[in-house]
């Protein structure tokens, strides 16, 4: 009996070492399944578990030692804070640069490019909340950039992550300002280039740099240790490619 029950324990031990629990910023919802495929089927004992939202969020949560692995975050400034703070257990490295496009579920005029959001027929303009998710920090330094924030402030409706911004240009804004790997969403690839959407110029905002942390809890778990090493491989960056990423 003794015996059986070390073998059970033994065996819960082992699952529980194989799974990977993952914190990941919502522009990297759809992109995340790919990977995690690739990488399960690479290493067919490991078990990818997300949970996906806004990077703020994640990080807060980090912060009051919420039990992930890995934090795959929006950019680099939460994953570098949580580092000082001994939350991982090394330098976070960048895995993907990502990019803006301003998305209308209408076919658009977008010949004058973001001069579009100044005309009396758009009404609502959805982004991302600047405080919390690095695209909406990014969206409001483009906009100031190009001279337009004053003006259309007041148009301005803000979602908490990039995905409850993304739901918000779908359904309750004239245009919005999303990641571009939302384009490769199922339901968005219907979605036309100078017709749906445009690029919004990358010379107008910082690069959005996206940081990787490997997290203490992983200390002692080889398998989230693997799939962050997986991240910078030439296989998870052809994947990340395919989404839209640099």
């Amino acid at each position: 009996m003794l015996r059986i029950l070390f073998l059970f324990f033994s065996l819960t031990l082992l699952l529980q070492a194989a799974t990977i629990n993952i914190a990941v910023a919502a522009n990297l919802s759809f992109a995340i399944k790919e990977l995690s495929a690739s990488f399960e089927k690479r290493h067919p004992n490991a078990h990818i578990a997300t949970t996906i939202g806004g990077s703020g969020k994640l990080a807060a949560q980090i912060l009051h030692s919420a039990p992930y692995d890995i934090f795959l975050s929006a950019n680099t400034l939460y994953p570098q804070k949580l580092y000082t703070l001994k939350k991982g257990l090394r330098e976070p490295k960048v895995y993907a640069r990502g990019s803006l496009i301003l998305l209308s579920v209408k076919p658009r005029e977008f010949s004058k490019g973001l001069s579009i959001l100044e005309a009396s027929s758009i009404k609502r303009i959805a982004m991302a909340n600047p405080k919390t998710a690095p695209y909406g920090k990014a969206t409001l330094e483009a906009l100031q950039n190009a001279h337009l924030y004053q003006k259309i402030q007041h148009k301005l409706i803000y979602g908490e992550s990039i995905a409850q911004t993304l739901n918000y240009t779908l359904h309750a804004s004239d245009l919005g300002f999303i990641a571009k790997s939302a384009l490769y969403a199922p339901e968005l690839q219907k979605f036309e280039q100078n017709r749906n959407w445009i690029d919004v110029p990358s010379n107008l905002y910082t690069p959005i740099e996206q940081g990787a942390l490997l997290l203490t809890h992983a200390k002692n778990n080889k398998a989230a240790q693997a799939f962050y090493e997986y991240l910078f491989s030439r296989e998870a960056q052809e994947i990340l490619h395919k989404y839209g990423y640099q």
